[in-house]
């Protein structure tokens, strides 16, 4: 798989899109959140060196030129899959993401994994599936008037294992199939994501920073993916994104 590409338009096209880029995404805005600092430069990852455009204090500086034309691509294809209506699982496990990715979860509806990843989420879904199903059912006993038959006992220790089922599967309660994309906020954590994704086929975006493989997904946002504020950058307009295609498919 070789890294994405944007295609060529027209010159006309070329420079009305260029033009639209700088108003929706300022490099000065960019650089104010931080997103182009990568790390040190004997962390890089070669396929990463058309990114970067220079080095600063041992650290590599990510070319937000690069940076602006991807996130573009990616914001555009993420707008066709919420307008078609497709699913699109949230991940984002390190402590700087795992907040952010839940409440833009929560916010637009999507699916989320935010604390670690669940071993066979994606090639072993029929089998996570039954768990999430077990989750279900015991949240239905306990809203029922049938919970006050159980003991006390038996009350605390439902209410126990629906904890502990809700911290791991809370966030993808009702992914009732496969997704059809996937948005990686943290790609060197969640390489087991990934493998399962590209296993399943499910087609991958994420924030690639200096140490992370490009190629390894299908729309790589380069960009620092460690400081919050880089995170709340691109999380900012995913969210926006992700709604206002929902909002106009709704009016379809």
């Amino acid at each position: 798989m070789t890294e994405q590409t944007i295609e060529e338009p027209s010159d006309a096209a070329q420079v009305k899109q260029k033009a639209e880029n700088k108003e929706k995404f300022g490099i000065e805005e960019m650089m104010g959140a931080g997103l182009h600092f990568g790390h040190k430069t004997s962390k890089t990852h070669p396929r990463m060196k058309p990114s970067i455009t220079g080095v600063r204090n041992g650290i590599h500086i990510i070319n937000l030129e690069k940076t602006r034309e991807n996130l573009a691509a990616a914001l555009a294809a993420l707008a066709d899959l919420a307008m078609e209506g497709k699913t699109i699982l949230l991940v984002g496990t390190k402590v700087q993401a795992k907040d952010l990715v839940r409440e833009l979860g929560q916010e637009t509806g999507l699916p989320h994994v935010t604390d670690r990843w669940i071993g066979g989420l994606l090639t072993n879904f029929e089998t996570v599936g039954k768990r999430i199903v077990h989750l279900k059912d015991l949240e239905q006993k306990k809203g029922g008037e049938e919970f006050q038959k159980y003991t006390k006992w038996e009350q605390h220790e439902m209410e126990e294992e629906i904890k502990r089922l809700e911290a791991k599967f809370g966030g993808v309660k009702n992914l009732q199939k496969l997704p059809d994309a996937m948005f990686i906020f943290d790609l060197e954590k969640n390489q087991i994501a990934l493998r399962e994704a590209r296993q399943k086929g499910v087609k991958v975006f994420a924030i690639v920073d200096t140490d992370c493989d490009p190629a390894s997904v299908d729309y790589a946002i380069p960009a620092n993916n460690d400081a919050v504020s880089s995170l709340s950058y691109i999380i900012e307009k995913v969210r926006d994104t992700i709604l206002s295609a929902k909002s106009r498919a709704a009016v379809q």
